[in-house]
Formats: structure tokens, sequence, C-alpha cells
């Protein structure tokens, strides 16, 4: 093996790892919702520093590949979108820890006919079923599997696209439960930006493989 193939071999399983903590992160938010878990809450923002740091190292491998073995063609295209991927992966940890934010802010538990009517539970399953279909995408060089994102993701555009009215029906009956009405509807508006930062990762394994910039199809 090369230097090369070495250093990009040892990139990508940084990138998995790192995929792996943002994913758990994600998880624990969910089940602190869910029970209102505030200990877990915590452990979102504690664990928030290893995903500030994964991001930082994969970012210097990134450019010490650029700097010291010049990659090309697949080499060149897999460093480039490992570095985007990276970005979007820190971002969905910094949702993470939004979320943990709110359910710390939150006063008591979340009631579960709120939580059943805002449809936020079903956002997380999708959310967390999206990033588990990136990564296995980006494991696998899968590109059928990352398109399938882009439809997954339409679903919690929808959510999110409702959520007004759901939560309005919901207040009408139970105007009590406005404090918590509002936490849910930011949680949603940021699970609803888990499925574009997925969406983000797609194109950029798209990309890497096919040589094909999405992006600029979109804009036409």
């Amino acid at each position: 093996m090369t230097q090369l193939e070495i250093e990009l071999q040892l990139l990508k399983k940084e990138v998995i790892n790192m995929w792996s903590l943002v994913q758990s992160q994600m998880v624990k938010a969910k089940t602190s919702m869910l029970e209102f878990d505030k200990d877990l809450s915590r452990e979102i923002l504690l664990k928030e520093r290893r995903v500030n740091g994964a991001e930082l190292k994969i970012d210097r491998d990134c450019e010490n590949i650029f700097a010291l073995l010049t990659p090309v063609a697949v080499d060149l295209r897999f460093v480039l979108a490992v570095l985007k991927i990276n970005s979007n992966l820190e971002r969905i940890g910094d949702i993470a820890e939004g979320i943990a934010k709110y359910i710390l802010s939150a006063e008591s538990s979340f009631k579960r006919d709120l939580l059943e009517a805002s449809c936020v539970m079903k956002m997380f399953d999708q959310s967390i079923s999206i990033l588990d279909d990136t990564l296995s995408a980006f494991e696998n060089e899968d590109t059928i599997l990352a398109r399938q994102v882009f439809q997954k993701d339409e679903f919690l555009d929808d959510i999110n696209r409702r959520a007004n009215e759901l939560i309005e029906a919901y207040l009408k009956d139970h105007p009590e439960d406005l404090d918590q009405a509002l936490y849910i509807h930011s949680i949603i508006r940021k699970l609803e930006r888990v499925g574009d930062q997925s969406k983000n990762i797609s194109e950029e394994i798209i990309f890497y493989l096919e040589a094909k910039v999405l992006k600029h199809k979109h804009s036409h």
C-alpha cells in the first residue's frame, strides 16, 4: 500500500468514528427528551467537546494529505468530500447540543400527548435513520443509498411545514402547555436542519464517487 492509501484509510476510519459520535449524541437527545433525563442532556454538552476535537483533527489530517501527498482524481475528490462532510457532521453535533439545552431549560417532562400531536418523536426517528443511511452510504460507497436520503428528508420538511398548525391545534385544548409547545417547536426546527445537513453529506458522497456536483443541477 502507498503512503497515500494508508492515510486515506485512516482518514475514513476517523470520519466513521466522528459519525458514530454524532449519531450517539442524536440518540441521547431523543432519549433525554422522551424520558426527560437531564443527566443525559448534560452528557451531550460534555461530549460536544469531543465532537469539536474530532472535527479539528480531521481538518488537519485533510490539510496534511493535500500538502504532503497531493492526491488526484477520486482520491482528491474523497479528501474534498471529507472536509465538507466533517463540517456537516460537526453542525449535526451542534444541533444535538442545542436540543439538549432546550431540555435542560424545560421545567417539567414533556406531555406524551404533545409529543404525539407534534410528531416530534417521528422526526427524531427519521433524523437518526437518515444519519444511519448516510453513514452506510459512505462506508460502502453506495450512491443509491445516498440518493434515498433526499426522499427521507422530504418527510422532515413536511412535518416542519405542518408544525405550526399541529401545535396550534394542540394548544387550543391545552393552553397551559404553551411553554412546552414552544420548546418542541424549536426542537422541530433543529431536527429539520439535521435533514439539510444529511442532504449535503449525501451530495458529497455522490460527488466523490461519481464526480457529479449536484448543487449545480438544483440551481437551474
